[in-house]
């Protein structure tokens, strides 16, 4: 349907900066839901205001439940947007933005692995998919259909499998990175989650 006059279908779209963040939160069982209230300080890099002298001041990110609150909420700086969503190409504010452009860059999939809230949001989500059956084949299925809203292929579910059992070994090698996570099984599945959370799938709308 490449003229668009179906509507079963759409071109796909990677999400908006604010929903990619929401989406990991959400899947992850993080996502805080209330309503209206203050803005949120989701984490950022220290030293990001660092020239921002009118007057000096520091970005004191949450640390309660309002850290894990929707993107549309987050503090907006002027000429300091929050650095995960000026790399997901969220406008400044500064003037009506119609139409956002959508950029591909190194720099979104490494906030998707290294982003503080992403990691944290992998964690969780590794937690839930431990729950999903005794097996890792069954607990990657989980964490597709939770994450993707589909079974994964074949090659998909051994190469999966295959990298969990890598990371084991790893954190079994490094248990002081382990005991950030809590254990080695629950750092192997926060990794497997992350590479999850990365897809293009996973940001992408159909």
């Amino acid at each position: 349907d490449p003229q668009n006059r179906l509507w079963s279908r759409q071109n796909p779209r990677r999400l908006d900066a604010e929903f990619v963040r929401d989406n990991a939160l959400a899947v992850a069982g993080l996502l805080n839901r209330e309503v209206g209230g203050p803005s949120a300080f989701p984490y950022q890099p220290p030293g990001y205001y660092a020239n921002l002298q009118f007057p000096d001041r520091d970005y004191i990110p949450g640390r309660d439940e309002r850290q894990h609150r929707r993107g549309v909420y987050t503090h907006w700086q002027r000429t300091f947007l929050h650095p995960m969503l000026a790399n997901f190409d969220a406008p400044s504010r500064e003037e009506c933005t119609v139409s956002r452009l959508v950029s591909n860059t190194p720099q979104q999939a490494l906030t998707l692995l290294n982003d503080p809230s992403f990691v944290e949001a992998s964690r969780a989500l590794g937690v839930l998919v431990r729950g999903g059956g005794p097996t890792d084949t069954e607990r990657v299925e989980r964490l597709f259909w939770r994450v993707l809203q589909r079974a994964p292929r074949p090659r998909e579910r051994d190469s999966l499998l295959a990298f969990l059992a890598t990371q084991r070994e790893a954190f079994r090698q490094r248990p002081e990175d382990a005991a950030k996570f809590g254990a080695v099984e629950a750092a192997a599945w926060a990794s497997t989650a992350r590479v999850v959370l990365n897809l293009h799938e996973t940001v992408t709308r159909y």
